[in-house]
């Protein structure tokens, strides 16, 4: 088990295998070393509300092999297209949230290097801009206008 606080003071432990999910966790567990196991590891970007979704989505995948760094067997365009954009039905309703809470996902799992869970979230990201126009786009990241007439001709 790891002891694991997040930056509102919430106190979590998580099984270890769940836990080094996280590169970082399990870079912090590796520098800690087993002289301490019960040193709580400080989490400081992440609030225990974000947290508690992130530890959902390590529960759930928790047994999926390794993501694997090289495209090996994903030749054609068409089967790169179809792995990036393939979730699970249970995926896509871990997704559906609101949009600040997605982007804090997102922020989390950059922090805590979960590859997978970034990958995911990015993904559910480019779903929700998907056929948008110029205009939504910028008004979903909350994006400024600020060509001038001539420059957007």
């Amino acid at each position: 088990m790891v002891i694991l606080i997040t930056s509102d003071n919430v106190k979590y432990v998580v099984e270890k295998d769940v836990a080094e999910l996280s590169v970082l966790i399990k870079n912090m567990l590796e520098d800690i070393g087993p002289s301490d196991p019960d040193e709580p590891i400080p989490l400081h970007n992440v609030t225990s509300t974000v947290f508690n979704k992130v530890l959902e989505y390590c529960m759930y995948h928790r047994n999926d092999p390794p993501p694997s760094d090289d495209d090996e067997g994903c030749t054609s365009p068409l089967h790169k297209y179809l792995a990036s954009h393939i979730c699970s039905e249970w995926d896509q309703r871990f997704f559906d949230v609101d949009q600040a809470f997605l982007f804090d996902i997102i922020l989390a799992a950059n922090y805590l290097d979960i590859k997978t869970l970034l990958d995911d979230a990015c993904k559910a990201v480019a779903h929700l801009i998907q056929g948008k126009s110029t205009e939504e786009i910028r008004g979903i990241f909350n994006i400024v206008n600020d060509f001038t007439p001539e420059e957007e001709v």
